[in-house]
């Protein structure tokens, strides 16, 4: 296994948590817009809130030992997919808003900021996490090379 593994899983995990940020920010960026999207009628849809699914790229610990051992390419994190909610949008009745129908109500996103910031929230915890990973591991990597002076 070389050196580097640690750092390169942490970096993987870094990517794949900052993507989830972005995402999540997409997301409280447009809990308002009613706009978003145009669906196969050629209607104006609100904005669906957006989920991240990342997963291991090793499936299980042996796949991942003996990936380690034959390539000596290491596991880490990778996104496998965005995608979107299908909960049924919010609607709220403003019959002054443009985008109101008939009987008054406005369809807004399905779109929780509250659950947003918590996502938000996770997701820096991880960031924070693996940046503390890496920084240990080019501790540990510099205490080696003074190892031979």
């Amino acid at each position: 296994m070389s050196i580097f593994h640690a750092l390169e899983s942490s970096a993987s995990a870094l990517t794949a948590q900052r993507l989830r940020m972005d995402v999540i920010s997409s997301n409280i960026a447009n809990a308002q817009s009613t706009r978003a999207t145009v669906n196969e009628n050629g209607d104006y849809e609100p904005y669906r809130r957006k989920m991240v699914t990342m997963q291991s790229e090793s499936t299980n610990f042996k796949s991942l030992l003996n990936r380690a051992k034959n390539s000596g390419q290491p596991g880490g994190v990778k996104v496998t997919d965005i995608t979107e909610d299908e909960t049924p949008f919010k609607f709220v009745y403003n019959p002054s808003h443009p985008d109101a129908n008939e009987n008054g109500y406005v369809q807004l996103p399905n779109v929780e900021p509250l659950k947003e910031m918590v996502d938000l929230m996770s997701a820096t915890r991880s960031y924070e996490a693996n940046i503390t990973a890496l920084n240990a591991s080019k501790s540990m990597l510099m205490k080696a090379l003074e190892i031979g002076k």
